[in-house]
């Protein structure tokens, strides 16, 4: 009996164009991932609890059954500009539009009305799970001398498991990512543009398996965009972040990824409130962290990702 690799293993996703209907997508449709945590099954266990005259275990049904997966994708353009990168439908189904400017770029933002779903394979060194329906949120991590990543956290309801040779995946499409530095990244806070240790941003979604009578959907029923900026301590005169949480202060925050037509991602955010200010160090230099607040100006403009 051969037994399987665990890092031998292939994603393919896919926008439905119904949803939990399976859109099969094939290897052009590979999502090329990292740091993946696979969960085939997340059920609810229903006790029989039978009376009997006599004692024991007497077995249980699993009910409303979906499956998540979560993993990691670099942040890097779509090889030039105006092109969809090949990570595009997975954020579609973060509840995010995908609008397409003709050699100049590519926007997400979010949508609330008809988001999108789409249909996943997980091919573990030849036994391939399905998932439909699929829905996700994201999170983003900026840290010097590292892979900027979107992370991703996808729910998607049990499709067929069976045995299916790995497709012929390839890196064609696929843009080489540029570390996260001061060469690479232009970051602003309320204006303030000194040094940052780290920016993470959350998107926020809750995804929730609705199992009823006649439908069933994974939805995404909230969403609150957060974050965390870990920037020098500088003096007040330079930058009073405790006035501005007090103040509960609105402010723009954005950051520009990559320098090189192709391969630039930019975050932008119109509204963002300081949370309470923490003081650490790091090698013996005073920062502050500081919690992130995403609100919308006119309503599912909190966050936008522009790939150009």
């Amino acid at each position: 009996m051969a037994s399987r690799r665990w890092p031998t293993l292939a994603m393919l996703h896919k926008i439905e164009t119904t949803q939990g209907v399976d859109a099969t997508p094939a290897a052009a449709n590979a999502l090329i991932a990292t740091n993946i945590t696979f969960t085939p099954i997340e059920a609810t266990e229903v006790s029989r609890d039978l009376m009997l005259p006599y004692m024991g275990n007497q077995g249980a049904i699993l009910t409303a059954m979906y499956g998540k997966l979560e993993f990691e994708i670099e942040i890097a353009g779509g090889g030039a500009a105006g092109t969809a990168p090949k990570y595009g439908s997975i954020l579609r189904v973060c509840g995010l539009s995908e609008t397409v400017t003709a050699a100049t770029k590519v926007e997400y933002a979010i949508v609330e009305a008809a988001q999108e779903s789409g249909t996943l394979y997980f091919n573990s060194d030849g036994v391939q799970h399905i998932f439909l329906g699929g829905r996700a949120n994201v999170s983003m991590n900026f840290v010097p001398k590292q892979i900027p990543k979107f992370k991703f956290s996808f729910m998607g309801m049990l499709g067929t498991v069976t045995d299916v040779a790995l497709p012929a995946v390839t890196m064609t499409g696929w843009t080489t990512p540029v570390p996260v530095s001061k060469a690479n990244d232009v970051f602003s806070l309320h204006g303030y543009t000194g040094g940052a240790e780290s920016l993470s941003l959350d998107l926020g979604n809750t995804v929730t398996p609705r199992f009823l009578i006649g439908s069933e959907e994974m939805k995404i029923t909230d969403r609150k965009a957060s974050g965390t900026a870990v920037v020098v301590a500088d003096t007040i005169a330079t930058k009073d972040w405790f006035t501005l949480a007090k103040a509960s202060t609105r402010g723009a925050l954005s950051i520009v990824h990559g320098t090189t037509a192709g391969n630039i991602v930019e975050i932008t955010a119109p509204a963002v409130e300081i949370g309470k200010p923490a003081q650490g160090q790091t090698d013996n230099v005073a920062n502050y962290s500081l919690p992130l607040r995403f609100c919308p100006v006119s309503g599912r403009d909190e966050i936008k990702i522009i790939v150009r």
